[in-house]
């Protein structure tokens, strides 16, 4: 047999093997879930709303908003118009928007909420409170948006002598995220039910565009292979990891990790957050799922292939940890998963079409390959509602993402890495 026989024996072999490993051995990572329930309040036994100390635990939410003038009345609307049994205080923090988000909020402030909590169970439009908070410049060391969420934390405090107000939970959710009018109180279900100290959940992404279609579901499914869902609060496993766009946590446990201030300079800072819950309250404190019927949204949409790259750009290099060791081997990695099978799978009917029997071996092992990738695809091509032949185009997609991490390394060695609205933080 040729040296060119046996790499291709080889290739295609491993090729096969690799996905064998990943759809059985990797926390059933393209399977979606686990779910938030929209039910989950009937699993939390322990909560007794007649019971002073068993009864809904105050909440306080923490929204930084920099430059969400076109979705800010939505989310905050509905942050306000939330169901929650026991006290509620939204506190959002303009982090030096330019477009005139803060004025809408201050607009919000006055509209939907009175200035202090009234008593459980009355219309949540006027039980729950609104605070806004002007941010403050940004100081060196630090992310924008946990800078920002430092300072909501910190009005959070201070407000703790008010009746009612002194948060036993906090909700973490970006300022572009709407949520149904339960999702506080299942949240605070599942914490108090399995007891745990973070919970999150991975809103659902909106999708306008081809592009949307294309790579947003691709996107999810990368970070899930990466952070299977599954290990994620298991004993057993190390695996630590949030969805920033909504992420309720213990203010015990927050408050024993050092607040928000302790992921100071994090890009990735819903990551940073549960890896540090997970390393001081132990590993199985920490819940990662996803949510049904649109429970947690996003209300934007990236729209374009350009804004897309921009987000994952962003912080692709962080996530290497700024090593172009692990750069290189990811680089080579995703390529040997996504590009290898269907390469040699076409290269093996192109072969066989011209009586060259021996890419028949390959080519099968190739195919092989390449229809575990697509159809593990599927599920999450589902859950966004696109259609089953986006599968097709998922080592497309592949090599987009790896384009966009090549250009995270290249933008962070400029010194422009980490560049998001407006701002620019050096790896």
């Amino acid at each position: 047999m040729s040296p060119g026989s046996i790499l291709l024996y080889t290739l295609s072999g491993l090729s096969v093997l690799v996905w064998i490993v990943l759809l059985f051995a990797r926390g059933w990572f393209w399977v979606p879930g686990p779910w938030l329930e929209p039910d989950g309040s009937r699993k939390g036994a322990d909560i007794d709303c007649t019971h002073p100390d068993r009864g809904w635990p105050p909440v306080a939410v923490i929204v930084p908003a920099r430059n969400e003038v076109d979705v800010v009345d939505e989310t905050i609307a509905k942050l306000v118009a939330q169901r929650y049994p026991g006290p509620l205080t939204i506190t959002v923090v303009d982090d030096r928007s330019t477009d005139g988000t803060g004025d809408v909020l201050h607009k919000l402030a006055t509209e939907l909420c009175t200035s202090e909590p009234l008593p459980a169970g009355d219309d949540p439009i006027s039980a729950n409170v609104l605070r806004v908070v002007d941010g403050e410049s940004l100081p060196p060391g630090w992310t924008g948006k946990v800078w920002a969420m430092q300072q909501g934390w910190e009005a959070v405090v201070s407000h703790d002598p008010a009746p009612g107000v002194s948060a036993s939970f906090v909700l973490f959710t970006d300022a572009d995220i709407a949520h149904a009018p339960d999702v506080v109180r299942q949240l605070v279900s599942k914490a108090r039910a399995e007891n745990r100290d973070l919970v999150s959940v991975m809103a659902l992404l909106k999708l306008d565009s081809f592009w949307d279609r294309l790579l947003i579901p691709a996107f999810v499914y990368f970070f899930a292979k990466l952070y299977p869902f599954r290990w994620v609060g298991s004993a057993s496993r190390r695996t630590a990891a949030a969805a920033g766009g909504c992420t309720l946590i213990r203010r015990e446990a927050l408050e024993r990790i050092g607040g928000p201030a302790c992921i100071a300079s994090a890009l990735i800072d819903d990551c940073a957050l549960a890896r540090e819950v997970s390393r001081q309250q132990g590993r199985d404190r920490v819940w990662l799922g996803m949510s049904r019927s649109e429970s947690v949204r996003c209300a934007r949409s990236y729209g374009s292939l350009r804004a897309i790259w921009q987000m994952v750009a962003r912080s692709a290099f962080d996530e290497l940890r700024y090593s172009a060791s692990l750069l290189l081997l990811t680089v080579i990695g995703m390529l040997f998963v996504y590009a290898i099978p269907p390469v040699l799978a076409i290269a093996a009917l192109n072969g066989v079409a011209h009586g060259n029997l021996v890419w028949l071996i390959p080519g099968t092992l190739g195919l092989s390959a390449s229809a575990m990738m697509m159809v593990s695809f599927i599920p999450m091509l589902r859950v966004y509602g696109v259609s089953a032949s986006m599968a097709l185009l998922l080592p497309a997609g592949a090599g987009l993402y790896v384009a966009m991490t090549l250009t995270s390394a290249l933008q962070t060695w400029a010194g422009r890495g980490g560049a998001w609205k407006g701002r620019t933080y050096s790896g």
